[in-house]
């Protein structure tokens, strides 16, 4: 489990993200703004921040750049809205992952997990590219090739294809990707999953009925491997 720390100046959400974190198993600190969450992750270097975009004393943007000037430690932010130019702000300055509010503990608890799995041990390998066959995920340039050629994905279908690389040879059930690509709740419709896979496969250059990197195992879920020789 991971030493997190909570950058969120609405006192309920913290409590509650506080309290089913911990019951996960995670250390957990928290900040109700953003100067005292600054100074807490220099003087604490916990391995994942949870930044809060709206702030009441300093933008959470602004938190961000400045933590990034002395810190490479992992940084999801919490936004009111995906459309939010704030939050492709954050991206760009160098954020590793998002939520939309209103978010349950376990989409928190599913981000945190994916992020970690990409910062690894260290920071070292974070601009490594995921590799899986022909196919190449830049994550921070959030591009994606396959044999050398640049695929224009939505963001939906770069982050369903980013996960499933990121557990490449593994059976990934529609449930785990509605939470963790969608961050739907479980009661969430596979139907939803099954059309981007489709829109997803065409780009890759194969159909459901002849898969080369996309395999469905019927009643369970998907799996993302190299093609065979």
């Amino acid at each position: 489990m991971a030493h997190v720390l909570i950058v969120e100046d609405d006192p309920r959400i913290r409590t509650l993200l506080m309290r089913s974190l911990g019951e996960r198993g995670h250390a957990v600190a928290s900040a109700a703004t953003g100067m005292e969450g600054l100074n807490l992750a220099l003087e604490t270097r916990p391995e994942l921040v949870v930044l809060d975009l709206g702030l009441p004393d300093v933008d959470g943007a602004q938190v961000l750049s400045m933590l990034r000037a002395v810190s490479q430690v992992p940084v999801i932010v919490a936004t009111a809205r995906d459309d939010d130019p704030s939050l492709v702000a954050c991206l760009d300055a160098g954020a590793d992952d998002y939520v939309v509010k209103p978010y349950t503990a376990a989409q928190i608890e599913a981000r945190i997990r994916a992020v970690l799995r990409r910062s690894g041990e260290g920071n070292g390998d974070r601009r490594r590219p995921l590799e899986v066959g022909g196919i190449s995920i830049d994550v921070p340039a959030r591009q994606c090739r396959l044999d050398g050629r640049l695929l224009d994905l939505s963001p939906r279908e770069f982050e369903l294809l980013r996960h499933l690389a990121e557990r490449a040879g593994e059976v990934v059930t529609k449930k785990e990707l509605l939470v963790e690509v969608w961050q739907q709740a479980w009661g969430g419709s596979d139907k939803t999953v099954d059309v981007h896979l489709s829109w997803l496969r065409r780009k890759l250059g194969e159909t459901a009925s002849e898969p080369r990197y996309l395999h469905t195992v019927r009643g369970v879920g998907v799996r993302l491997s190299a093609p065979e020789d």
